[in-house]
């Protein structure tokens, strides 16, 4: 939906102060690009600092394993009590899972951090993933400019049915009704299209005169 809001606002700015059907297209196509790229690169920092979070705690967690056996395996017994387990049961285990250093390592991370280190998310997809879905949504509004349209109204008109569409969509994932997610993805997408457009209705009045 984020590509879909940015570039139908900026379509209606530009088609708000009179811009050619060459001037919109080029704007929507650079919105496109640059807000693809940009929301691209802030998953691939943002999941790569995360991961590097994890893997400094993890090392952490392996230089303690590596150095203080003894009192990790006594801290594992107390993890394992706390989810219920008799004591006796909870020492056996812990002595088993702490014979096996990988083992010790992945069970203590998951414990305490919720994270397998075996399993942490890819940047490189992350970051495709938003790259593509901005894009998707981004491309909407320049649908009808695609198919020789020069109609400012047919590009709203068609960005609001699929933000309608796709905010239903996701309020059905989550358990919410369908009409108060399309209602409010299109409530939103129209404040910003709206807002820009008259943004876009007084910048091209000012420039006429």
């Amino acid at each position: 939906m984020d590509g879909l809001v940015t570039n139908v606002s900026l379509i209606a700015g530009v088609g708000g102060g009179g811009g050619s059907r060459h001037a919109i297209v080029l704007t929507g196509l650079a919105g496109l690009a640059a807000g693809a790229f940009s929301m691209a690169a802030g998953e691939f920092v943002s999941v790569s600092s995360q991961n590097e979070l994890v893997q400094a705690e993890v090392d952490k967690e392996r230089h303690e394993l590596a150095t203080n056996a003894a009192a990790e395996q006594i801290e594992l017994v107390g993890m394992l009590r706390r989810r219920g387990i008799s004591a006796a049961t909870a020492r056996l285990a812990a002595a088993e899972i702490s014979a096996h250093p990988d083992k010790a390592l992945a069970v203590h991370t998951f414990e305490e951090l919720g994270v397998n280190p075996a399993e942490l998310p890819s940047p490189f997809v992350a970051a495709g993933a938003s790259l593509v879905a901005f894009a998707v949504g981004a491309i909407i509004p320049l649908l009808p400019y695609a198919a020789g349209s020069d109609s400012l109204w047919l590009a709203l008109v068609l960005a609001a049915l699929a933000a309608v569409a796709g905010g239903g969509m996701v309020a059905r994932l989550t358990g919410r009704p369908f009409w108060r997610g399309a209602l409010r993805q299109l409530a939103l997408g129209a404040l910003a299209a709206g807002i820009t457009y008259l943004i876009g209705v007084a910048v091209g009045g000012m420039a006429a005169s």
